[in-house]
């Protein structure tokens, strides 16, 4: 099985299942060894609902397990409220256990909080790029667990495309909430977003544009053009790039002026990308003789709102 099931299923199902055993069936002496027992599980659900990328599975799952947390919460009521309010020799190695489940939710609900601040004043706003559903953002915000673009910003192997650094990666939600029909098809066309048109979110001119990379069956990635099919607006001397579109599906090419109604291409699953998404980043033009991709970073806001892994958004149909 791939590296990329088995982690999410280990850390965002095997481990929450665990926890909620623990809190299940493991004895308590006291109301107070319960209750911290309790919050940390809860913690720990809050945090990886927060952090997690919920894209093996679907994205309302902690708020399954926070349910269960609840109904095991309430059942175990009866018997606890009997219990001491302190037990007479705490058990310090569960008590550590305790404390260092909180202490790692802690930090996780830090760095999702975090990761809504702009990492500059300028901010370019853009309208969303995509029209028909509900979109989950699989990657976007400041902080660089929430958003893996940001390490171009101080790796030396990605300077000819630090310009994505700011970058957000979209998929889209289908049926049942779920992003493709099965947990890693090898079938791009099972993805939701896949042969989803893309439209240009602001008004400009086309300042590149790159077709005929084939759409490649996930997991695989190309890693020698990143971008893969790809558009490159100019939206008023800001350089908006629209990446991983589907090969073949370019509508726009070079000197182009289009608006905010033009559609540009589909959704595909060309380049550096594991799995059919959108790549939208925007950055200042890359100075003269440098790759088109080298420019300065910038955040953008899409539809209004600075995009944060696992925040969902269903664009207004104009």
């Amino acid at each position: 099985m791939p590296a990329v099931l088995v982690l999410p299923l280990l850390l965002q199902l095997a481990l929450p299942l665990a926890l909620l055993a623990w809190l299940a069936l493991a004895p308590n002496r006291s109301v107070a060894e319960w209750l911290t027992k309790a919050v940390a599980v809860a913690g720990f659900l809050v945090a990886i609902q927060r952090v997690g990328l919920w894209l093996v599975l679907p994205w309302y799952t902690p708020q399954i397990l926070l349910v269960a947390l609840t109904v095991i919460a309430v059942w175990q009521l009866r018997t606890v409220r009997r219990l001491p309010w302190r037990a007479e020799r705490p058990r310090w190695t569960a008590l550590v256990g305790r404390v260092s489940l909180a202490v790692l939710a802690l930090v996780g609900l830090a760095i999702a909080f975090a990761a809504r601040y702009p990492p500059s004043e300028v901010i370019v706003d853009l309208e969303f790029p995509l029209r028909d559903g509900t979109y989950y953002v699989a990657a976007g915000g400041s902080s660089h667990f929430m958003n893996p673009h940001l390490m171009t910003l101080t790796d030396s192997r990605f300077e000819s495309v630090r310009g994505q650094s700011c970058g957000v990666d979209i998929v889209k939600l289908g049926r049942f909430g779920l992003r493709a029909s099965g947990l890693l098809p090898a079938d791009p066309a099972r993805y939701a977003i896949f042969g989803e048109p893309v439209f240009a979110p602001c008004r400009g001119v086309v300042v590149h544009a790159e077709d005929g990379m084939p759409d490649l069956p996930p997991p695989q990635t190309d890693r020698t053009r990143l971008p893969g099919n790809h558009v490159l607006l100019d939206c008023g001397g800001i350089h908006v790039l629209l990446a991983h579109l589907r090969q073949g599906s370019l509508r726009v090419g070079q000197g182009m002026r289009v608006t905010t109604d033009t559609v540009v291409g589909l959704v595909g699953n060309s380049g550096n990308t594991t799995e059919p998404h959108l790549h939208v980043h925007a950055q200042r033009p890359a100075a003269a003789g440098r790759p088109p991709l080298s420019g300065d970073p910038l955040p953008i806001r899409l539809g209004g709102r600075y995009l944060v892994r696992n925040d969902r958004i269903t664009p207004m149909m104009p």
